[in-house]
């Protein structure tokens, strides 16, 4: 039976850059699970999975713009140095994250510093990249139906 929306699956996955760097995938005997169609992944991801059935491979690439975006370069911000925390020694290629007053929680890289400056960029790291997917559906359930009340 090939997967539907609204169904379970778990699928193995290696994801790879156009160099052939991987740069995620699943671990072994522990499969990616998800719900078809409910926008948990890059949805091209998703819809690539409908259709196939269990043992089925399939690989797909999905254009920067469908995944992560192009790179913004107004995300890039310089902030002083000051509003590190005494704890936090930043390092270039350091990942962070940046709290900010209203609650909002901002993944950043360190990117330069200087004595007064920390240089952060807000881009996604997968940002202005291909990413291609090798995928095979290890399992999936029909979708739960809802039971009239």
């Amino acid at each position: 039976m090939a997967v539907k929306a609204g169904e379970k699956v778990k699928v193995e996955y290696v994801g790879k850059l156009n160099n052939g760097t991987v740069f995620d995938k699943s671990e072994e005997g522990k499969p990616l699970e998800f719900t078809v169609g409910e926008g948990k992944l890059i949805p091209d991801f998703e819809r690539a999975v409908e259709g196939m059935n269990v043992g089925e491979t399939k690989t797909i690439t999905i254009p920067a713009e469908h995944a992560y975006g192009k790179r913004d370069e107004t995300l890039v911000r310089r902030l002083q140095r000051s509003v590190f925390p005494d704890n936090i020694n930043p390092e270039k290629g350091m990942a962070i994250n940046l709290y900010l007053p209203n609650g909002a929680v901002l993944a950043a890289t360190i990117v330069d510093i200087t004595d007064n400056e920390v240089v952060v960029d807000l881009n996604h790291p997968l940002a202005d990249k291909d990413l291609t997917f090798d995928i095979k559906v290890v399992g999936a359930e029909p979708a739960k139906e809802k039971v009239a009340q």
